[in-house]
This record gives C-alpha cells, sequence and structure tokens, in this order.
C-alpha cells in the first residue's frame, strides 16, 4: 500500500539473493501477506477469499468433469449421466461444480453490495470497481454457457431463450444470434461452442482477478470508516493498520472453513436443491417445457428483461418515436443489460462527498429498499407470468434503475450526512474508550 511503511522482504542466503534478483516472486508474496491493511476490517470483507477459493474449486472441478465430457448433441447427455453413475466419485465432483457455482454467485453478490454500501467504488478505486464489473459479466457469461452443457430440457430451451434476445437487436441481431449458435438453431455448433467458451472463460476471469486484487492493493483497502489511511501521517497509518499476515489470514481462513462446512453440507444432503428437476430430461426440440427459468444467480436481471412487455406506456413511446424499431423484446434487453451498465456507472452516479453509508442516515433506507428490491426481482423472476408479477417486476425494475440515475446522485446533494472520523483509531476509540485507558493504567 503506498505511502505506508512497512517491513521488506530482504534474502539473506546467497540462494535467496541470487533468485530474488532474477525472480522476486518470494518478495512479491511476502509484500503481498505483510501489506498494511485497516483494523477494522468487519466480517463483511471476508467474502474475497471465499471468491479466491470458488474460482480455483471451478477450474479444479471442471477440469476433472472435461476429462468424461463429450460436447455432442447425441452424446453430451448420456456423458453427465455416465460421470454421475460410472467414474469414481464423479457424482460428487458434478454436484461440487454445479453448487460452486452457486456458492460463487452467492459470495459475489454480497461482495458487491457490500461495496455499494460501504462506497467502494469512490476515488481512487473506480478502475477496480469496473474490473470487478466485468469479472461479474465474464461470470455470468460462464454460468450461462456451463448450464448449456448438460444438454437436458432447461440446458436446450434456456439457450434457446436466451441466444434468441441478440435477435430481437435491430439490424444486426440475426447474423450476431446466427454467429452465437453457428447456425439457425441451438444445435451441435452451440454446444461445442459453448463447451469452448466455458473451458476458456474461468482462466481470462482468474487473469481478471490478478488485475483486480493488484488495483486494490495499489490503491488500497476500503474499510467500514471509508478512512482513507494512506492520506494520514505514518505514525497515523501505522495506528490505523495491521499486517494482512497474520492478522487477516487467519480470520479469512476461518471464515472460509465456516463457509465451506455449510457448503458441503448442501453437496452432501441437498445437492440438487438449487437445480431444475427438467434438466434430468434429455433435451427435445419438440418438446417445451411448462416453464422455462434460468438458475437463481439470473433470475433478478431475467424480472427485469420480462417486466417491459408491449402493454408498458414507456414501452410504447419509445417504439412510437423509433417507427417500431425498438420493440418491446429489444426494450428488455437493453433494460437487463442497462440493469448491470448502471451499477458499474454508480463511481460516476454517487455525488456524496461521503463514502461509507454508515454515515449516511438516509442512504441507509434506501439501500436497505434497494437489497429486498433484488430479492424481489429474484422471487419474481422464478415466478409464472402473471398480472400481479408483471406489475410487480415492472415496480421493481424502476425502483431498481431509479436508485442508480435518481436517487443517488440526487442525495449527494440534499443528504446531511453525519461527520466521519478522522482515523480509524479516533473510530475504535470512540467504540472502545477503555481500550484507550488499558496501556496507560
Amino acid at each position: 500500500m503506498s505511502g505506508i511503511p512497512h517491513d521488506h522482504y530482504e534474502p539473506k542466503t546467497g540462494g535467496e539473493k541470487w533468485v530474488h534478483k532474477r525472480l522476486p516472486i518470494v518478495g512479491l508474496v511476502y509484500d503481498t501477506l505483510m501489506i498494511p491493511t485497516p483494523k477494522n476490517l468487519n466480517w463483511w470483507w471476508i467474502w474475497g477469499i471465499v471468491l479466491a477459493y470458488c474460482l480455483v474449486h471451478m477450474i479444479v472441478t471442471g477440469i476433472v468433469l472435461v476429462m468424461h465430457y463429450t460436447p455432442h448433441v447425441d452424446y453430451a447427455f448420456a456423458s453427465v449421466e455416465h460421470i454421475m453413475r460410472d467414474v469414481n466419485g464423479g457424482h460428487f465432483i458434478r454436484y461440487m461444480h454445479a453448487n460452486g457455482a452457486s456458492l460463487f454467485f452467492f459470495a459475489v453478490y454480497i461482495h458487491i453490495f457490500r461495496g455499494l454500501f460501504f462506497g467502494s467504488y469512490k476515488a481512487p478505486r473506480e478502475i477496480t470497481w469496473i474490473v470487478g464489473m466485468i469479472i461479474y459479466l465474464l461470470m455470468m457469461a460462464t454460468g450461462f454457457m456451463g448450464y448449456v452443457l448438460p444438454w437436458g430440457q432447461m440446458s436446450f430451451w434456456g439457450a434457446t431463450v436466451i441466444t434468441g434476445l441478440f435477435g430481437a437487436i435491430p439490424f444486426i441481431g440475426e447474423p450476431i444470434q446466427m454467429w452465437l449458435l453457428g447456425g439457425p438453431a441451438v444445435d451441435n455448433a452451440t454446444l461445442n461452442r459453448f463447451f469452448s467458451l466455458h473451458y476458456l472463460l474461468p482462466f481470462v476471469i482468474a487473469g481478471l482477478v490478478i488485475v483486480h486484487i493488484w488495483a486494490f492493493h495499489n490503491t488500497g483497502n476500503n474499510n467500514p470508516t471509508g478512512v482513507d489511511v494512506r492520506t494520514g501521517s505514518k505514525e497515523e497509518a501505522k495506528k490505523d493498520t495491521l499486517p494482512f499476515w497474520p492478522y487477516f489470514v487467519i480470520k479469512d481462513v476461518f471464515a472460509l472453513a465456516v463457509v465451506l462446512a455449510v457448503f458441503f453440507a448442501i453437496v452432501g444432503f441437498m445437492p440438487n436443491y438449487l437445480g431444475h428437476p427438467d434438466n434430468y430430461i434429455m433435451a427435445n426440440p419438440l418438446a417445451t417445457p411448462a416453464h422455462i427459468v434460468p438458475e437463481w444467480y439470473f433470475l433478478p436481471f431475467y424480472a427485469i428483461l420480462r417486466a417491459f412487455t408491449a402493454d408498458v406506456w414507456l414501452v410504447q413511446l419509445v417504439s412510437f418515436f423509433t417507427g417500431g424499431i425498438v420493440d418491446a423484446k429489444f426494450f428488455g434487453v437493453v433494460a437487463m443489460f442497462g440493469a448491470i451498465a448502471v451499477m458499474a456507472l454508480v463511481p460516476w452516479l454517487d455525488t456524496s462527498s461521503v463514502r461509507s453509508g454508515r454515515y449516511r442516515p438516509v442512504f441507509k433506507w434506501f439501500f436497505v429498499v434497494l437489497v429486498i428490491d433484488f430479492l424481489g426481482l429474484m422471487w419474481v423472476g422464478s415466478q409464472t407470468p402473471t398480472t400481479f408479477t408483471s406489475w410487480f417486476s415492472l415496480i421493481a425494475s424502476a425502483y431498481w434503475f431509479g436508485y442508480f440515475l435518481v436517487i443517488l446522485p440526487l442525495l449527494g446533494l440534499i443528504e446531511k450526512p453525519l461527520t466521519p472520523p478522522a482515523t480509524i483509531e479516533d473510530d475504535f476509540i470512540s467504540h472502545y474508550p477503555d481500550a484507550a485507558k488499558a496501556p496507560a493504567e
């Protein structure tokens, strides 16, 4: 962390000096472990190590599954059944991989919403935030393509619906859709393309994760108070920080152990709870499932996609002024991707001078509603469309966009935030006054 003094790696033996001069990898690891870290990081900051574990977990289990998987429409479903029934431990590896995706997205959503509340996107961490959102988009693409590979009913029809969205783009939609599918419909070429990209993208994500970690190590960790420990004096920085090792490493490893205990309990006792039973039926282009739903982690944005139907006045207005070029389907696609784009633009949409939501009393309430809104969108995305769910999804979608495009910019201008502490040490003493007296006693 620039501006904060800490002990750097010093090679002692001749062999260490020889290696360090040519490849300072040991020094890099040492400096990373000993990096000064804000000492008030709470349990909301443990999800980074869970995400790092999930990435390794998915890559390792994926490589094992690939050894037995056949990316062909005639054999894909049977090869998955072969993994489940005939490969030693195959059912466990597959369940770990499938549920690992759910853990990955569960952790990333907590990670994102923690960043939104504590202002982790504010200067100088804008690039860190943008890289994180790119990782999230690649995760969504990887997860979607992985869901197609078992070649069950939900895999096939989910691919048909989602790739069909690209066909709604005016003028260029049909060529893009055909390029994605490798032909006029979801078929063997589609499965091969998705398999290839599903195998490749995790390694791209791994590279971006390294950039993401490097970025926040350069700008420093955010913390619950929002205090930038790099801007104070060296004495204040020493009081406000602790070395990452052993304090936060032990804390993160303990948290990871707790999370994994729950995860492996799910894998062992309820591995199909988050899946869909139709995906244990081989894909049949002639039999459409009664209710096509994506995986749970796509549901909020799927709900936004479905919210903007031809009956919505905003869609009708836009369609009228564009001469029908922008229809309800294309409007829904734009809304779905726009819902992610507004999150990526939050560093510039939030006009408040205070970083942490802890010191913004009005902001807290709107943020709580945003979390409830996200969970509501997740629920409505799983439901069969009715009059009630249509209105619910439309109102929830309106709040999602309103929060980022209207509420955040206005709150920064009209809200009167509390005064944040000057240092982390001041905040610590205000909460634990007896701790400051202890050394003197």
